[in-house]
């Protein structure tokens, strides 16, 4: 979701003003790793058996689609009375397991690497969206505490003007009153406070910055109780590990009901082998801060390529979307030179946004060299990178144009290892069998 999320169970600085927070699990002190469940798993709490094939495949396209347009309208945001974050809370693709208070209290999130807030739903809760698990209780746990306005937390929160109020605000007890919108104009409101938070008996966190949300309305699913953000801001999770370090991995098989992988944090993060490259990560200011950025600087089909002639960072990396969504001239040209590459006859998608389209799965067999150029990394991509079946006879090429922002998406990602490394400023590649991590 994007301050605007997968298409799996996923998804993610050090502030000297956090409160320290460190792994308290001794066998992991710097490094661990938690299950992603892809959320068309039949383990997802998302699975809808009734759903074909090609209906997952459809849904997946349109919330690309989605997300690729709120990021795009983070460029404007400052034109308009509200500040928004582009995220589609719903359009994420990956979930966690993660326990909130103590005791500890499980809960499905969605994990998200384009916003920073951490929260969930909180009684009491005066207008909260249909949840199927019981809120979160904080008078129940022994560790919650809440936050005081002006803390360095608060501070660190996007600002919302709403019915003529400034968010973040002092409530009655000078606790810390937030106000998030996402692209949809969803939001969630609440208090700002410090919880413990676990992964099982992985790690533990016992002051970790979130949100309580007393008032959450949208576009929400009743199974998911709350958001994990996992970008470059201040209370994004991934900043606020201490010890553990501003870094993290994932490996992303083809999707197969039975496949499960995992999202590594700290120590364990670190890809290696043949072929590892690695591209700058670009920080943006203001509302594309949070995002991973990298600068594409050209694709080759066959052996022709497109060049973009840009340098300062051009699309976003997101495990949340599936497709890889390309400025409308740059996906044209890339386009043309598939459909001159596989030379057989379209089939024409009547309904949905796939626009390039094959009716028997051999059209493609012999499909071009295809390479991603990034600046310092240049990827050789497989066909399963690049050409998705939306059902047991047609396959379509895993690419669609958007006039909002660029974003390489996780289809073109699958059976690579990815790297982020907040502090070195990079992200890295390496091609490895995924299902074996």
């Amino acid at each position: 979701m994007l301050p605007h999320s997968l298409t799996f169970a996923l998804i993610l600085f050090l502030s000297t003003f956090f409160v320290n927070v460190s792994a308290t699990n001794n066998k992991l002190p710097k490094g661990f790793s938690i299950d992603l469940i892809h959320r068309d798993s039949p383990l997802s709490p998302f699975f809808n058996s009734s759903m074909t094939h090609s209906d997952r495949a459809q849904n997946a396209a349109l919330r690309s689609l989605s997300r690729a347009n709120r990021f795009g309208q983070s460029s404007t945001a400052e034109t308009s009375e509200l500040v928004e974050t582009d995220i589609f809370p719903n359009d994420g693709s990956y979930l966690m397991k993660i326990s909130v208070g103590t005791p500890p209290v499980e809960r499905w999130a969605l994990a998200d690497t384009g916003s920073d807030l951490i929260w969930f739903q909180c009684s009491p809760c005066p207008q909260c969206y249909p949840q199927n698990a019981p809120l979160f209780d904080p008078k129940s746990s022994s560790t919650y505490m809440s936050l005081p306005c002006g803390s360095d937390p608060c501070n660190s929160l996007p600002q919302f003007s709403v019915q003529g109020q400034l968010y973040p605000k002092c409530g009655t007890s000078n606790e810390c009153t937030y106000f998030y919108l996402y692209g949809d104009k969803s939001y969630t409101m609440g208090e700002l406070g410090v919880e413990s938070v676990s992964f099982g008996q992985a790690a533990s966190f016992p002051k970790t910055v979130f949100g309580c949300g007393h008032n959450n309305n949208g576009l929400y699913n009743m199974n998911n109780a709350g958001l994990v953000g996992l970008g470059q801001g201040n209370l994004s999770l991934v900043s606020q590990m201490g010890n553990v370090g501003r870094k993290f991995s994932y490996c992303l098989p083809p999707y197969s009901p039975k496949t499960t992988t995992k999202l590594r944090f700290g120590e364990e993060v670190a890809i290696s082998g043949n072929g590892v490259v690695s591209t700058p990560l670009i920080t943006k200011p203001g509302s594309l801060s949070s995002f991973y950025i990298l600068n594409l600087e050209g694709i080759t089909v066959g052996q022709q390529t497109v060049q973009t002639g840009e340098s300062n960072g051009n699309i976003i990396i997101d495990s949340g979307t599936t497709l890889t969504m390309l400025p409308s001239s740059l996906y044209e040209q890339v386009e043309a030179l598939m459909k001159q590459a596989i030379g057989a006859d379209q089939f024409i998608v009547e309904e949905g946004p796939y626009k390039l389209c094959y009716s028997n799965a051999n059209s493609i067999q012999n499909s071009p060299n295809f390479e991603v150029h990034f600046t310092g990394a240049n990827l050789s991509l497989k066909p399963q990178n690049f050409f998705r079946p939306i059902s047991n006879d047609v396959t379509c090429f895993a690419m669609l144009p958007t006039g909002g922002m660029p974003i390489y998406g996780n289809v073109a990602q699958i059976d690579f290892g990815v790297e982020y490394d907040l502090d070195k400023k990079k992200v890295s590649f390496a091609p490895v069998d995924c299902t074996k991590q």
